[in-house]
């Protein structure tokens, strides 16, 4: 008689550096940093938590490894781009990962580590703009400016009381019917006349505001190269 081959084992995806900051990354997307613990990242890797220090030494390196990998997902400058279009881009591409990981922004800039990621991030902005004929001062204000644009408008965002253009319309309707025309006539008209226009979508002021600074900037470059008389 053949003997049957018994029940095959589950084979369990090796654990690694990188799947252990997936996992917390993912965590960090569902729940906010703050639900993030060593416990909760165990049990969604089914391993046990003292597993994970063999691929990373303690939270502050898993806080340092997302950030990292969440600045990988921006798109970088090439070399030889038009800066304003490679800015742009660039910018944009922040702004939608940031949206993505609502968590990071307050990490960003806060790790004392900075990983390979974003050395390279930091390097290729500022390269962009060197190689642009911006000066280091000029460089370093223009990125300033960028980035206290890209995070400050991504945090209004995640404040804002609506999702969407539907829901939109609910909350203009509510702050309507508080208002009185005659007392605040030209924010009844921004509501009225923009706000609730179809199509209308917050979002896309973004890329209006992100163009100002971005002209801004070229004019305050080519300022810069004009010698004093």
């Amino acid at each position: 008689m053949t003997e049957q081959p018994g029940p095959r084992t589950k084979q369990r995806t090796p654990l690694d550096r990188e799947r252990v900051l997936r996992a917390a990354v993912a965590i960090a997307d569902e729940g906010g940093i703050d639900s993030l613990t060593m416990r909760k990242l165990a049990r969604n890797l089914d391993v046990e938590a003292m597993s994970l220090y063999y691929h990373v030494s303690d939270k502050d390196d898993i806080l340092d490894g997302m950030v990292d990998l969440v600045v990988g997902e921006i798109d970088l400058p090439a070399k030889g781009d038009n800066w304003k279009a490679a800015m742009r881009r660039r910018a944009i591409s922040a702004h939608e990962t940031l949206s993505r990981h609502p968590w990071a922004s307050s990490l960003m800039d806060s790790r004392a580590n900075p990983g390979p990621a974003a050395l390279r991030y930091y390097d290729s902005v500022i390269g962009c703009l060197r190689e642009a004929g911006f000066s280091i001062a000029m460089a370093a204000h223009a990125f300033s400016a960028m980035d206290a644009y890209i995070y400050g408008f991504g945090l209004q965002e995640l404040a804002l009381p609506f999702e969407d253009e539907h829901d939109v319309g609910d909350v203009a309707a509510a702050i309507l019917e508080q208002l009185p025309a005659d007392e605040y006539p030209y924010l009844v008209e921004m509501i009225v006349d923009h706000a609730l226009q179809p199509g209308y979508n917050y979002a896309s002021e973004f890329e209006f505001g992100l163009d100002l600074i971005l002209d801004g900037l070229e004019t305050a470059r080519d300022s810069a190269r004009v010698p004093s008389e």
